[in-house]
């Protein structure tokens, strides 16, 4: 019987193994398919509050994981495929059921990405889907966009405040953001809108970096190329709660609902980060709300005493 599962082993769910660890729970956490989450797949953090000079992705995941364990957190790899509530609450990794007290879901999102030939290679190197994250490593260089959603056109703006040029690529004529969205992006001078086309390919250096995209025209077939230093995927993302839907309450889109603070519909479930959060899917939201889970579960572990 644990005190405390905590799934995921992004920001979210080390913050909540580092204060549940520091309130003498021992924590189990799972590592999934991706430990670590998307900050592993980022080479400069420079939004993360202590680091003045930036610090890689990787880097800042196995401090905090260091951290963890130093205060008693016990990690294991594994991904969990059911989830039967009760007392306890049970959940299946790797086909064999673990029982615990409070459950921390902290799985987070995933992004969406083209699906192309070698794409994974190239995230963190002039590939990526946060441009809160990224955007002010491309200075006055041209940089493009992918989407038509009001993600897309949001992400676009706030690149033009570094981008000397931003190209808005959509497969149709028309965007399919909100019409405020669509209308402020379309009014913005250095965003350029690429109608009818689909990127089938992307270009690099000789140092491997992204220098542009193939594109076919949606309508014509004509085959053409854009240089750009960076291409921002803005297509959406899906939360990791395949083995939670159904039991637990979600929107429509898949993200866990929290009712009371982290709380789920479930007592003694919690969920952080970006699991429950499609808004903000930053690193320090998401340990936020790592730390918001575990004092919650702290709590309602108290309470039951």
């Amino acid at each position: 019987m644990e005190n405390v599962i905590i799934v995921g082993t992004g920001c979210a769910g080390l913050t909540a193994a580092i204060y549940t660890a520091r309130a003498n729970l021992t924590p189990l956490v799972l590592e999934g398919r991706m430990p670590g989450g998307q900050l592993t797949t980022t080479t400069a953090v420079e939004n993360f509050p202590g680091f003045p000079d930036g610090i890689d992705g990787p880097e800042l995941i196995q401090r905090m994981h260091q951290q963890a364990e130093k205060f008693g957190a016990r990690f294991r790899y594994g991904v969990v495929g059911e989830f039967c509530p009760g007392t306890p609450h049970r959940v299946k990794v790797d086909g064999e059921w673990v029982e615990t007290q409070a459950l921390i879901i902290a799985s987070g999102a995933s992004p969406r990405y083209i699906g192309l030939e070698g794409e994974s290679l190239l995230i963190g190197h002039g590939l990526t889907s946060c441009a809160t994250c990224d955007g002010a490593f491309y200075r006055d260089v041209p940089v493009c966009v992918v989407g038509g959603g009001d993600s897309a056109c949001e992400e676009a703006g706030f690149l033009t405040r570094f981008a000397s040029k931003v190209y808005l690529i959509h497969r149709r004529d028309t965007l399919r953001a909100s019409k405020i969205m669509a209308g402020r992006a379309l009014a913005n001078p250095k965003i350029q809108p690429v109608w009818n086309s689909l990127v089938t390919a992307y270009r690099t250096d000789d140092a491997g970096e992204v220098c542009g995209v193939s594109l076919r025209d949606t309508k014509t077939g004509a085959e053409s190329e854009l240089g750009v230093k960076c291409v921002f995927v803005a297509i959406g993302h899906d939360p990791n709660t395949p083995g939670f839907r159904g039991i637990l309450d979600t929107d429509e889109a898949g993200y866990l609902i929290q009712k009371s603070g982290t709380e789920t519909n479930i007592p003694g479930v919690f969920a952080a980060g970006d699991v429950a959060d499609h808004v903000y899917r930053q690193a320090i939201t998401a340990a936020g709300q790592g730390c918001e889970a575990a004092i919650d579960a702290e709590r309602w572990l108290s309470s039951r005493e």
